[in-house]
């Protein structure tokens, strides 16, 4: 028995209908490609160009001394009248006055009153400077009082009362040393503060002493076992490292809520832009703009680097001021923390209270 297919096949000459209402799926939306944003993130490192040229260039362009502070070995009417020529003609570059003997010349040199001391006497002349305290300011003293020996037909020989360790020769390697645990310290604030809202006010304040610890104990272990720039008195030197370091550290974690992204570039201004340029680890204040100067007198870099440069170079000195300086860092640091860390609670607490009652709306509604 054969099946048969009852089917009704279309004929191929039927034609098909397209119904009148189906309408064209909309084109998709072209996503937006962020111009604004892209304009508004390219602010940061157009500022951080422009605030490292400012502040580097205006700091180091030119040196030029003033009331740069030296004196004239002597006692008698001639030597009292030729410092007072010698400050006549520096026009401003210097203050000069008279010291009894040597001895006293080498202790102020020392003691970092005075950049240098000229004495003349058996046919030559002597300058007594201190590399330790600054070798720039060094070499400017030596190139002013080499003309002043030319013209007195005398030749000049240099006594380093307070030299550079063997291993620091440009005596530079503390300002280098101040660069790494400012970088360390401010770099440490940003991943610190995505991971602060996780954590209690207390533990925000001790993972900030600990890094803060980590950076200062990385940078001792470079510039002493590693370098030799330092070869005694680590502990000090650990202890002021991490003060400064946590003070940074603590600005850092303070800011953050408040500047977002704006934090890196605030605290490279602070830091990088202002501290190291008014540090004196490159020219002292007396060979820079009155602005830096006054800023040597308070920015926390400028206490850091005098108080290490003390331990290492000028023991016998007090350190208390600078680190009087530094801890006075910290107040802000620690003030701004809480502050801030009260507000994100705050903002929580309404957050919360806000989706409260909008769970109850949202019940009763239904």
């Amino acid at each position: 028995m054969t099946l048969t297919d009852t089917t009704p096949r279309p004929s191929s000459d039927s034609t098909q209908t397209v119904s009148v209402d189906a309408k064209p799926s909309p084109a998709p939306k072209r996503a937006s490609l962020g111009w604004g944003k892209l304009a508004l993130t390219m602010l940061i490192p157009f500022f951080l160009c422009a605030i490292m040229g400012l502040f580097y260039l205006g700091a180091f362009h030119a040196p030029s001394p003033h009331n740069v502070q030296v004196a004239v070995v002597g006692g008698s009417a001639q030597s009292k009248v030729f410092a007072q020529t010698l400050q006549d003609e520096s026009d401003g570059a210097l203050g000069v006055r008279t010291v009894a003997d040597a001895a006293q010349a080498r202790k102020l040199v020392g003691q970092r009153e005075l950049a240098a001391a000229y004495e003349t006497g058996n046919g030559t002349a002597t300058l007594y400077i201190s590399s330790a305290a600054s070798e720039t300011s060094a070499n400017i003293a030596q190139k002013i009082f080499m003309d002043v020996a030319y013209e007195q037909d005398l030749p000049l020989r240099i006594e380093d009362v307070v030299p550079t360790g063997a291993q620091d020769t440009t005596g530079q390697g503390l300002f280098f040393l101040l660069v790494a645990l400012s970088i360390g310290g401010y770099a440490s604030a940003v991943p610190l503060a995505g991971f602060m809202g996780k954590v209690k006010l207390p533990v925000r304040l001790v993972l900030a002493a600990v890094a803060a610890a980590v950076v200062a104990t990385i940078a001792v272990i470079i510039a002493g076992p590693v370098y030799g720039i330092i070869e005694s008195r680590f502990t000090g030197i650990w202890l002021t490292s991490w003060i400064y370091a946590a003070g940074i550290t603590l600005l850092g974690l303070g800011l953050h809520p408040l500047l977002r992204h704006w934090t890196t570039p605030v605290l490279t201004l602070c830091f990088v832009a202002l501290n190291f340029t008014s540090s004196g680890g490159i020219f002292q204040p007396q060979m820079q703009p009155g602005f830096y100067g006054a800023l040597n007198s308070f920015w926390n870099g400028a206490g850091w680097l005098h108080a290490v440069q003390t331990l290492v170079y000028f023991p016998e000195q007090s350190i208390s001021m600078d680190i009087l300086r530094l801890l006075l860092w910290l107040i802000p640091g620690i003030l701004l923390v809480i502050l801030t860390h009260a507000w994100s609670v705050r903002r929580t607490r309404i957050a919360n209270e806000h989706a409260a009652i909008q769970d109850v709306e949202e019940a009763v509604a239904a």
